[in-house]
């Protein structure tokens, strides 16, 4: 593995654990050039999975492309690079285990909000923006309206 620093392939493991869901091991390394330490983590390679667009084109799914959604409605909130990863695990884990061959952008929206919904409500609302495109305040209303409601029966 190359040093993200220096570029240097000589590093060693310092740390090896599982994630929480057990779909991947989470190892801290240190170059042995640089001395500086970092995290990576080691994942079973899936078969090809491709995604089906809205518009009907498909593409192969992109773990990184999931992360980038995820971590973009995550800005500025207390969520971990931990909890972000583990929402990553658990969307591919789920649209790798009730797919086939294709899946939906539809399926993967869906699978994410749910994941944001349990780890923090704003980073929801964000992605719901961009993910069900919002066209006036109304419709907005109507989400925050249906998150406020399920607040409501978990409360009593």
């Amino acid at each position: 593995m190359k040093c993200p620093f220096c570029e240097n392939p000589n590093t060693k493991v310092t740390d090896s654990r599982d994630t929480d869901d057990g779909a991947s091991i989470r190892r801290r390394r240190q170059c042995l050039s640089c001395g500086k330490r970092f995290t990576t983590y080691e994942t079973v390679e899936h078969g090809l999975l491709r995604v089906v667009k809205k518009d009907g084109t498909r593409e192969m799914f992109d773990r990184n492309k999931l992360r980038n959604g995820i971590v973009r409605a995550c800005e500025k909130r207390h969520i971990s690079t931990e909890q972000i990863e583990n929402m990553v695990n658990a969307v591919e884990h789920k649209v790798r285990n009730d797919s086939h061959q294709e899946v939906s952008t539809e399926m993967i929206g869906t699978c994410v909000m749910d994941e944001l919904k349990k780890v923090d409500q704003v980073a929801y609302v964000r992605f719901a923006s961009v993910y069900r495109e919002f066209k006036d305040i109304s419709s907005f209303m109507s989400e925050l309206k249906t998150l406020m409601d399920t607040n409501k029966s978990k409360e009593q």
